[in-house]
């Protein structure tokens, strides 16, 4: 066999196990004749892949190693010291060490990079998403230096990357494209004058990269230079890159995307379009494939549309196109993503192919594994991406311990995509994606019930995520209709985000139960320990001679203390009383892996829990829903102090300060910028909560603060003082 035909070899043999594993309601009878003639098919190009580096972090390395795996292709991790314990380090055959935690220092190091696939004697690099992947310079560095990089050529990656440059091509290829400004000229009064030409509202956007990223919507001109200044400075941070371009704002769009694959021999394909228009800051929360409602002619123009400009700038390897889509079903060029996307996945779910291993079949130099009219659409899919975030604190992303995690089955249509176990940590540093939850069914309605169903038995405990808020939306008859838009989470905002609910009493039962018999599992290890069942320190089953004992629990729900008196009774059961309702309760503990579930009845009604407490709180997960409960400390026990705070803007997460506007002395009003925050990707500005006089500022730029330190110091107005009064 000749030495370059090995990864193709390899990449047939995967073909091949991998086709006989899919449910075969996904191939035709013609498709899988198709199939079966390509699995004898391997070219022989010279290239040889049986290493492959990932350039990359988290879940979408350990994405690429599972394919590289299951091709027999051997995988290399790097990792900063953040990273030094994580998930895709131990998936990996071999891992190396890059530099600091800060992406910078490590993964954004394209010589660290170089250095290490040398080192490893990896023919290739997959740069993942984000980071490398759609850097021009580290493509021209890896061909430069005889090392296959898994995307397309430099020149692409170029074209596309600057957004007024690639707005120019799609027009003269024939793709439609929104009315904007895309020239050089950057100065802050050129740009009002074309946002003014082309009207209010306008969208500035960073000309490289995505991600939301250096992108800002304008409703008016008096807000347009503060928005400016923002979009740059989170440009320049994000892909050192400050300059912008401004667009007309199409009111409620959709955001469709089509995944495109193009070859070494001028081959281009469409697997159709991806939905995901339901977004918070300009990020995507909820992707799904097919895009709902989407007319069959529209989605063959779609497609064609995203292979001619896939062709206009010979594009290889994957690559989506993304368009906004307005209520008639128009669509226009808005920027293509020369890399694999995070919601790659719902794409693969419909039409039965792993894109990974098209990835590394191109790269070797192979065909497209499909012609056009072989690739068909089949199902439904949706991902939903569980975020470290407060959706109900302006979905403020968080870092912190995953102390508990437990995740719904993985099968041929549920995928768990995760780069995190339960203990590891969900780092400042990085994305605060944890996961992303992808389900297929046969159509929408079984796929948003299968996402429903799979949400519920994702339980998290340690940080806030945005789970419960995910359960929300995709509940909501406008999501359930598909009438899905940008503007979805705004204009739903009150009913996706109602705030804080009083919980059923039915559920204190359930707690309160739940700690009883905690406590008596824990009297009766005791007791096992000790091997003295008569020691009074192992009973705490409430026995008292002629009456029954009657103790009272206290529970915190939100800001509010529900006592609950309990009743030990005779028969094992528990009386419950709540202000003025009774309840008869009965249920016990039970193990299932390393979970504990709690069996109990509550007035003749059986309910079953995941029952998880830690410290002094109480977490119930059902598929009802989840809650969690306080169980309230004396005030000489809480470590809790306000002290120090009073009068002071307060860090809301851990982060590096960017900017800082103010000054000792200098006099505020009420939503004037303070600092500027850069933390977890994204910037946040810290704005003045009233009017007063700037007392002491804390940090310099560049410096870093750590979650809850006291940022600026201020003095408020009298008149405010005596209001608080």
């Amino acid at each position: 066999m000749a030495a370059g035909s090995a990864v193709s070899v390899l990449l047939v043999a995967a073909e091949r196990n991998r086709w006989q594993r899919l449910p075969s309601l996904l191939l035709s009878p013609r498709r899988w004749a198709w199939k079966q003639r390509t699995m004898k098919y391997a070219t022989t190009t010279g290239r040889n892949i049986t290493k492959v580096l990932i350039a990359n972090r988290g879940e979408i390395a350990c994405r690429v190693m599972r394919t590289a795996k299951k091709m027999g292709v051997r995988s290399v991790a790097v990792y900063s010291e953040a990273d030094r314990n994580s998930m895709h380090v131990d998936m990996a055959d071999e891992a190396y060490a890059i530099g600091p935690a800060p992406s910078q220092q490590s993964y954004l190091s394209m010589e660290k990079i170089i250095q290490v696939a040398k080192i490893s004697a990896a023919q290739a690099i997959h740069p993942g998403y984000g980071f490398l992947s759609e850097n021009m310079e580290f493509a021209e560095l890896c061909k430069q230096e005889g090392i296959i990089f898994i995307g397309p050529p430099s020149s692409a990656i170029r074209d596309m990357g600057i957004k007024s440059t690639s707005k120019s091509i799609m027009a003269a290829a024939g793709v439609p494209v929104v009315e904007g400004y895309h020239g050089e000229e950057q100065s802050d009064q050129c740009l009002r004058e074309h946002a003014a030409r082309i009207g209010y509202p306008v969208m500035i956007k960073a000309v490289r990269g995505g991600g939301g990223k250096g992108m800002r919507i304008v409703q008016s001109a008096e807000e347009f230079q503060e928005q400016l200044e923002s979009a740059r400075r989170e440009a320049k941070k994000s892909f050192n890159d400050d300059a912008v371009l401004i667009e007309k704002f199409v009111d409620t769009p959709r955001h469709v995307e089509v995944q495109v694959f193009g070859d070494h021999h001028g081959n281009a394909v469409y697997l159709f379009e991806r939905d995901c228009s339901v977004q918070r800051r300009h990020q995507k929360i909820i992707e799904e494939a097919p895009a709902p409602g989407i007319k069959p002619e529209v989605r063959k123009k779609l497609g064609e549309a995203a292979v001619r400009a896939a062709k206009a700038v010979n594009y290889v390897g994957a690559g989506t196109v993304e368009f906004i889509m307005d209520s008639k079903q128009n669509f226009y060029f808005m920027e293509m993503n020369t890399r694999l996307q995070v919601e790659h996945p719902v794409t693969e779910m419909v039409t039965g192919t792993d894109l990974v291993e098209w990835q590394l079949r191109i790269a070797a130099g192979e065909k497209i594994p499909l012609s056009q009219e072989d690739i068909t659409l089949q199902g439904h899919a949706f991902e939903a991406r569980i975020y470290a975030e407060d959706p109900n604190n302006n979905f403020m992303p968080g870092a912190g311990p995953l102390v508990h995690l437990s995740t719904p089955p993985a099968d041929s249509s549920t995928r768990i995509e995760t780069g995190v176990r339960q203990g590891d940590e969900v780092s400042v540093h990085y994305d605060p994606m944890i996961a992303k939850l992808v389900v297929w069914a046969a159509d929408r309605q079984a796929a948003l019930m299968k996402l429903r169903h799979s949400l519920r038995q994702y339980n998290i405990v340690g940080l806030h995520t945005n789970i419960d808020f995910l359960l929300s939306l995709c509940g909501h008859p406008e999501f359930e209709a598909g009438h899905v838009h940008t503007d979805f989470i705004p204009q739903h905002h009150k009913a996706l985000l109602s705030g804080w609910k009083a919980a059923a009493k039915e559920l204190f039962c359930q707690a309160a139960l739940g700690l009883v018999l905690q406590e008596r599992a824990m009297t009766d290890a005791f007791n096992l320990h000790t091997q003295d069942q008569f020691s009074p320190f192992s009973l705490c089953n409430g026995r008292r001679l002629n009456i029954n004992y009657t103790r009272n629990v206290t529970l915190r729900d939100g800001k509010n203390n529900v006592v609950i008196a309990v009743t030990y009774n005779h028969d094992g059961s528990y009386t419950m009383q709540i202000e003025d309702q009774t309840f008869q309760v009965l249920g016990d503990l039970s193990s299932e892996g390393d979970c504990t579930y709690l069996k109990c009845s509550v007035n003749g009604v059986t309910h079953k829990a995941k029952l998880i407490i830690l410290e002094n709180t109480i977490y119930l997960f059902s598929m009802e829903g989840s809650i969690k409960f306080d169980i309230p400390v004396p005030k000489y026990l809480s470590s809790l102090s306000s002290e120090g705070t009073q009068g002071a803007t307060v860090a809301p997460m851990t982060g590096t300060i960017e900017k800082v506007f103010v000054k000792a002395g200098d006099r505020v009003k009420a939503g004037d910028s303070l600092v500027v925050m850069i933390a977890m990707k994204m910037e946040h500005t810290i704005k003045a909560p009233k009017d007063g006089t700037i007392k002491k500022v804390f940090y310099k730029e560049g410096s870093q603060a750590n979650r809850h330190a006291p940022l600026v110091e201020f003095e408020e107005e009298e008149s405010d003082k005596r209001e608080s009064e």
